[in-house]
């Protein structure tokens, strides 16, 4: 094959197109038709072609450009396999496309991508009534409904401005006049390619990066590479999770733990918090039994008060324990959400996940309330007929505690 900068091999003593093509034919009757998409293994890049392997049809060519970045680097190597487009056939020399540039084009070339399925592309203008203009073709003006340009619902409409993308030509009419384009059926394309790339290499329990691509009420969307699966707000973190948007912003990369894989209905699901260390794991020897320590309460139930002692890990206050020997009908009525409270610890079920605890006010006054009876019965014992009354005694330390 010649590596000069043209489709056809001549006077160098190699099999030029034209009879590559013909033996083709000879092997597998039946030529390709315009529009007709190939998968070809690339056998040659050259400064200006591309040469595809088509198996028993032979080899085709197209344009080097086509498969180059913005910066003009290839995005493709010699043995890759890519998904290309018969155009057409000269002097026996399949020419193939992957789109229909935004070079300079005559309508005969969009009429022919509308009627055979060829991409195009095209560069969004401006946004307009219902959807998008767009420029085809160089100068050829295009409409996008919204719902054509595979954008989520909150994805900001503007970011598409000035962007060149792919499109297919959904309606082509009055000599290319009024020309609708879609962008959904190539999106959904480069979906399920991606997809079935990651059927084979994912499995549930596996810890994948991925990023936030959308905030809801009930959790965030997550991409993990052209899959987008479901983060619940109730596996985002080990505690309470009251507003997503608190926690994760659009754009942020995370590690996530996958959840479920349902490849039949589409549906995937992931965690963070699994990805996180348990708090509970170390829960017991962090907080030990009658040990004190300070949280802030988060939330007020008719049964009690719960204290976040570190993220992921709340105990409870039963309503019993709040109102210091009176009876309350809802601890509001002696705390409220977001204060900061000493407490101490009753005890830890890493198992169940509970932790009891008591305020550390109450309790002091209850040890203090103790070790005062304890000391009356100690003296009672040793010198009765000293002492005065429990009362007296009682009245005394407490005004003892009081000048501290």
């Amino acid at each position: 094959m010649d590596t000069n900068d043209q489709p056809v091999n001549a006077g160098n003593g190699e099999e030029n197109f034209a009879e590559m093509f013909e033996k083709s034919m000879d092997k597998k009757p039946g030529r390709l038709e315009p529009g007709q998409m190939v998968e070809a293994m690339i056998v040659k890049i050259t400064a200006e072609w591309v040469f595809l392997d088509l198996g028993g049809k032979g080899e085709g060519y197209l344009d080097r450009k086509e498969l180059a970045d913005e910066a003009g680097n290839l995005t493709v190597k010699e043995g890759d396999t890519i998904r290309a487009y018969f155009q057409s056939s000269a002097n026996n020399e399949m020419h193939f496309t992957t789109k229909i540039g935004s070079g300079q084009g005559k309508q005969t070339q969009l009429e022919d991508a509308y009627r055979n399925g060829i991409p195009i592309e095209g560069t969004v203008a401006k946004e307009v009534k219902g959807g998008f203009e767009v420029k085809i073709g160089g100068s050829v003006r295009a409409f996008c409904p919204f719902s054509q340009m595979g954008l989520r619902r909150d994805e900001p409409q503007t970011d598409i401005i000035g962007r060149s993308l792919t499109f297919n030509i959904s309606e082509f009419a009055e000599n290319g006049r009024n020309i609708v384009l879609s962008r959904k059926a190539i999106l959904e394309g480069e979906r399920q390619d991606k997809m079935s790339v990651l059927k084979g290499s994912l499995k549930e329990g596996m810890k994948i990066t991925g990023t936030v691509t959308s905030i809801q009420k009930f959790g965030a969307f997550v991409d993990i590479g052209g899959m987008e699966g479901l983060l619940p707000v109730s596996e985002i973190a080990w505690s309470r999770t009251e507003k997503v948007s608190d926690v994760l912003s659009a754009g942020q990369t995370v590690e996530v733990i996958i959840k479920k894989l349902d490849w039949e209905q589409n549906r995937f699901s992931f965690s963070l918090k699994d990805a996180l260390l348990d708090p509970w794991e170390a829960a017991a020897d962090n907080f030990t039994v009658g040990s004190y320590h300070t949280g802030t309460v988060s939330r007020l139930a008719p049964f009690g008060a719960f204290v976040t002692m570190k993220d992921g890990l709340d105990g409870l206050i039963h309503i019993s324990k709040l109102g210091a020997g009176r009876r309350l009908s809802h601890p509001r009525e002696v705390l409220k959400e977001g204060q900061a409270v000493e407490v101490q610890i009753e005890s830890v079920d890493r198992v169940q996940r509970k932790i009891s605890l008591a305020l550390a006010e109450i309790r002091r006054a209850e040890e203090e309330e103790a070790a005062t009876i304890k000391e009356y019965k100690q003296q009672a014992t040793a010198a009765p007929q000293n002492l005065g009354s429990f009362g007296e005694l009682l009245k005394a330390k407490m005004e003892q505690n009081k000048s501290k």
